[in-house]
């Protein structure tokens, strides 16, 4: 009778710890369609330049795409990649970058990398920073 007790025991433990097949972060991702993703990396301590690129991007979208926005062709994320390890090694990034990624009508993906763009000109050029983001941006809804 013991044995079958620990046998038992045994069965039920092994069946309650590999009850669900865990995924893995790209599985648990939905397949987006015909989206465009801004999406803003940093870590948990900013400077003035990166909290620019933040601020001027929420500020572009929010005054010039809210009906994009409103209907989930366009989503903006801040990324903390402490917190988000997984996704910025997936775009590569190591630190503050700002990416654009266009998922076509079959959910190809496609990143452009506009960090360097971003920190040359977020703080400096403000009005040019925004002019070549949303040149961006309508060029990746537009196709």
């Amino acid at each position: 009778m013991r044995k079958v007790l620990v046998i038992l025991t045994l069965s039920m433990g092994m069946v309650a710890c590999s009850g669900g097949k865990t995924k893995s972060a790209a599985e648990n991702q939905q397949t987006k369609k015909d989206v465009v993703e801004v999406l803003y990396f940093h870590g948990a301590q900013r400077c003035a330049t990166c909290m620019t690129i933040e601020k001027n991007t929420k500020e572009l979208l929010e005054a010039a795409y809210t009906e994009p926005l409103k209907s989930g062709k366009l989503v903006f994320r801040s990324v903390d990649i402490t917190k988000e390890e997984a996704l910025a090694e997936r775009y590569e990034v190591s630190w503050s970058s700002l990416i654009l990624v266009d998922y076509d009508k079959s959910g190809k993906e496609s990143a452009t990398n506009l960090t360097e763009f971003a920190f040359g000109n977020a703080r400096t050029a403000p009005d040019k920073f925004k002019q070549g983001l949303s040149a961006r941006i309508i060029e990746m809804l537009n196709n």
